[in-house]
């Protein structure tokens, strides 16, 4: 209020230079009569000291520093090509997107007698169902009919992995947003309508909506199929193991818990415990869940779905309506965004739908608003990690780390474990640790069943990782860059589950991002801002990851592909990846391109349909173009071999007749040519990624083919009096091997670091204490929008070639990897917070911190932040009269000699002179109260304010 602040008024700008009694002379000695003495500090502190940042747009690099948005080529050339897979090329369908002649599932014309249908879910966390009433919804005008699980012909449990789903519940419901039945109805209106007056009466059960509450509870999925009656996965490495050994896990756990008491005696090694916990994510693709079943003769069935698995769709379908696979067809020929969200959970929305369109022998649609869609299809796994870590004093290396990990799965496992699998893989994301042990648990509760979303549980463990690496950090009065620079991977390092590193890539590019980013010279002007402005803070923030690239089921890491050469010289390919806007068939069809020596206009790829290629796996993990494009590549190679004795002879006739012919020529007159002689024209290629396998049982093996890396530096403002802040600048440097299309992989860098933005910083999930969702739909829920982008946003490309294994044409895979950069703002964000909470406690103490000979003990304070950090954890986090208050004892008058304003008025008032000696004790002993007291403060849990759902 006014009265409170005293009306001071703040300066508008300055440099801080000036006469220092200009600025006190804006706040009054009547105003000062009414608040306390830190506060007066405050108003008469210079806060706007600053240029607001201006936007400079994205700049994007390729690997030799080009600007690629001057490299987009015109395609259709005439003349010889040399190799498309290399080029930034634009998106093949990136014009009919821009001008919404893009097809997508729910535009597709109207089928005749074609219905509607719309879910029917539970409004409680677990429940019994006592009766469902269908009178109000058969009175809608359009209605048709209701099923429910008395309608499932075949198999009522099912599941992405392990069948643990009803179809539909039957008798108890255990989770809000859990289906209950179909309606069916001519409109989609008339659906939803009907849908809303489903009355379902119930009887509560005792729900278990949190981690904490599944710890306590033991409430834990067993980790089939597995480990079968295990409650958790665990890994560790301890020093002085030999290479593919594996010690029981009683024996190891009891081995870190020696070597932790040991450290723990020693004077050189500082130890740090803590917790933290990350909140999950929805997906908020741009097309929600929509499905098309068409029933057709002889008990066939086409399903168009908006879906990264056609093959699960297939199998659940026929799991559901007891149709042989055979009969079946699941298509897609594109999806409006995936993230992960349509790895599995899209595959239940078809089955649901084609119960339906089994009955009533009529073709039916299906697409989900995005309320439902939110409330159903499950979202990114929130995650929680409690560690104890050593680290050496001296040279700040990390000695040991013991790690829980726990995410909550919800309702059913669908993906869960192998979520938790990836996220102890990488618990030390870049960092070396030769005594490290991770427990994961997979968490049983009455939520929404939790799915893939890109990172897959990988962001979740570097995240946690992260955390306790500035919490040791911190503890030690270093950065966290000092720490990651000292523990980083070195080549023929062993990681925590045995696999051996390949390169040095991650020295490299740490010594080129430290160059490239400035990093030195912004923290030092960071710094000087800090120093200038009170309200307004600044933070940089370096992030490292190491990303596995590989699916860690290691059957999974395969892929198909169909390539026809037709007699005009071109190619359609079928492959077994989906499009989801990602470009994977820009660059599948670059390399069939670069194969024939072909323009790539010359290439289409039309749509993934399991009646071209079989038996295909979910375009996810980041490994669609190295698994669909190498399959491409033998595919063509084949084809290519049968032709190579007419390409020959027709380039001798060309040079004989001195033709001036181009290469599609040539291979449509040696195509022609070989169709007369009865040659095959078609390669069916398939791909097995080599070398890749892993056993749960000893803790032992490969589960990755190679890695991808990156690094990024973000610059961030923070209003630490709402919490609001911006993000000044972002680089980025990822590695992508030898990139397929430089343009599409930067498009893809930027697109996931602005997701992970959201996910670090944004997005936040709110459930109330009853398991409902309170943030459905964009109303409540935000993503990322333009103004929250970097204001300048640098990307570059690594340019190294793919050194460690064999891909397709050198290149690695970028979806995933690029995401957990993003991390970069939220540790910055948390660096600005640093900076407000040392100028509060400078403030209550008057200046005693700053003056005092030894080491600021504020550079040692770490306090808890979990993910996102929104700009109310930001607000609380930032420490100032209004929200943290010190002891009186240490705010008081008698710390009050320091200030030479108040210092002077309370001379005049009492007519003391300047030999009055106010303070108690020494500044010293006043620090090293403030230490302790304050070190309490940052304990304490509601610091922080962190629901847990």
């Amino acid at each position: 209020s006014e009265e409170g602040l005293g009306r001071g008024r703040l300066p508008s700008g300055g440099s801080g230079s000036e006469d220092d009694s200009a600025s006190t002379s804006l706040v009054s000695d009547e105003s000062l009569d009414r608040v306390l003495p830190s506060e007066a500090e405050t108003l008469t502190h210079l806060t706007h000291n600053f240029a607001h940042p201006q936007t400079k747009a994205l700049q994007h690099n390729g690997p030799n520093g080009e600007d690629l948005g001057e490299m987009i080529e015109e395609e259709g050339r005439a003349a010889a090509v040399e190799k498309e897979a290399g080029r930034s090329k634009k998106h093949m369908a990136g014009d009919l997107h821009v001008t919404g002649k893009a097809i997508y599932v729910d535009d597709l014309l109207p089928l005749p007698g074609e219905l509607h249908a719309e879910l029917v879910l539970s409004t409680r966390a677990h429940a019994k169902i006592l009766s469902i009433d269908l009178k109000q919804a058969q009175a809608v005008e359009g209605f048709v009919r209701f099923f429910d699980h008395k309608d499932v012909p075949v198999k009522r449990l099912i599941g992405s992995v392990v069948p643990d789903e009803e179809v539909f519940a039957s008798s108890e419901v255990v989770s809000v947003g859990q289906p209950i039945g179909v309606v069916v109805a001519s409109s989609r209106g008339a659906a939803r309508e009907a849908a809303m007056e489903v009355r379902v009466e119930y009887e509560d059960l005792p729900a278990i909506l949190s981690i904490p509450e599944a710890i306590a509870a033991s409430s834990f999925f067993d980790l089939r199929p597995g480990l079968p009656g295990r409650d958790h996965l665990h890994l560790c490495r301890l020093e002085g193991d030999v290479d593919g050994e594996m010690p029981k896990e009683e024996r190891e756990g009891e081995r870190m818990e020696l070597l932790m008491g040991s450290l723990e005696g020693r004077s050189d090694i500082q130890i740090v415990e803590g917790e933290v916990f990350m909140k999950g994510q929805e997906h908020f693709y741009l097309e929600t869940n929509a499905c098309r079943v068409e029933p057709g003769e002889n008990d066939e069935m086409t399903v168009t779905s908006s879906t990264q698995n056609p093959s699960k769709t297939q199998k659940l379908v026929s799991e559901v309506t007891g149709l042989p696979r055979h009969k079946i067809v699941s298509k897609c020929k594109r999806m409006g965004g995936g993230f992960g969200g349509k790895e599995t959970r899209s595959c239940f929305i078809a089955a649901y739908v084609a119960i339906a369109a089994q009955h009533l022998q009529k073709p039916i649609r299906l697409m989900m608003d995005r309320d439902t869609d939110m409330l159903s299809s499950g979202q990114r796994h929130s995650f929680m990690g409690s560690y104890k870590v050593a680290i050496n004093r001296n040279t700040l290396r990390l000695e040991a780390a013991d790690v829980r990990v726990y995410n909550n799965a919800g309702w059913s496992t669908d993906l869960s474990v192998p979520v938790c699998e990836r996220a102890v893989f990488h618990i030390e994301n870049a960092c070396m640790i030769s005594n490290l042990q991770v427990r994961g648990f997979v968490c049983k509760t009455n939520t929404p069943s939790n799915t893939a979303f890109r990172g897959f549980g990988g962001p979740q463990g570097m995240f946690i990782a992260e955390t306790y690496i500035e919490h040791a950090a911190k503890a030690l009065g270093v950065s966290r860059e000092d720490v990651l620079s000292r523990n980083l991977y070195r080549q023929n390092d062993l990681t925590h589950y045995g696999m051996r590193i390949q390169t040095d890539t991650l020295h490299e590019v740490w010594g080129k991002a430290m160059t490239q980013f400035d990093f030195e010279k912004r923290k030092k002007e960071v710094e000087a801002f800090n120093a200038s402005n009170r309200f307004v803070k600044r933070g940089l923030a370096v992030s490292l990851s190491k990303f596995g690239m590989s699916f860690t089921k290691t059957f999974m890491n395969q892929s198909g592909a169909l390539v026809h050469l037709y007699q005009d010289g071109t190619l359609l390919v079928s492959h077994a990846g989906t499009e989801m806007g990602q470009g994977l068939h820009t660059k599948v069809a670059q390399v069939a391109a670069s194969r024939f020596g072909l323009p790539l206009s010359a290439v289409y790829i039309s749509e993934t349909s399991t009646d071209k290629v079989a038996n295909t796996q979910p375009t996810a993990a980041s490994v669609g173009a190295d698994l669909a494009g190498m399959a491409t590549f033998i595919a063509c190679g084949q084809i290519l071999e049968r032709l190579s004795d007419f390409v020959e002879t027709e380039e001798r006739k060309a040079k004989e007749k001195r033709e001036n012919v181009d290469r599609q020529t040539i291979i449509a007159r040696a195509a022609t040519a070989a169709h007369f002689a009865r040659v095959n024209l078609t390669g069916q290629g398939f791909y097995a990624t080599p070398d890749v396998a892993f056993d749960w049982q000893r803790g032992r093996g490969r589960p990755f083919y190679y890695f991808a890396h990156g690094i990024s530096c973000s610059e961030v403002q923070l209003d630490t009096l709402t919490g609001d802040h911006a993000v000044i600048r972002a680089d980025i440097i990822q590695d992508v091997g030898s990139s397929l299309n430089p343009a599409i992989d930067v498009g893809q860098v930027e697109g996931a670091f602005t997701q992970g933005l959201g996910l670090f910083t944004l997005e936040e999930t709110v459930f109330n204490d009853k398991g409902g969702m309170f943030t459905k739909g964009p109303g409540a829920y935000k993503i990322p929008s333009f103004g929250d982008i970097p204001h300048d946003f640098r990307v570059s490309l690594l340019g190294k070639p793919n050194t460690e294994v064999e891909t397709v044409y050198s290149s690695k895979g970028v979806g995933e990897p690029p995401l957990f950069l993003a991390s970069s703002v939220f540790f910055a964000l948390k660096n600005a917070a640093y900076a407000a909470r040392r100028d509060h406690t400078e403030a209550m103490t008057n200046g005693a911190l700053k003056e005092a000979p030894a080491k600021d003990p504020t550079d040692t304070w770490h306090f808890r932040l979990d993910s996102p950090a929104s700009s109310e954890k930001l607000r609380l986090a930032c420490w100032d009269p209004l929200n943290h208050s010190l002891p009186e004892e240490l705010r008081g008058r008698s710390l009050l000699a320091s200030s030479p304003v108040l210092a002077e008025r309370e001379k005049g008032k009492k007519g003391e002179g300047p030999e009055r000696q106010g303070v108690e004790g020494s500044r010293e002993a006043a620090r090293e109260r403030l230490e302790g007291i304050c070190k309490k403060s940052v304990s304490k849990p509601n610091t922080v304010w962190h629901p847990l759902i």
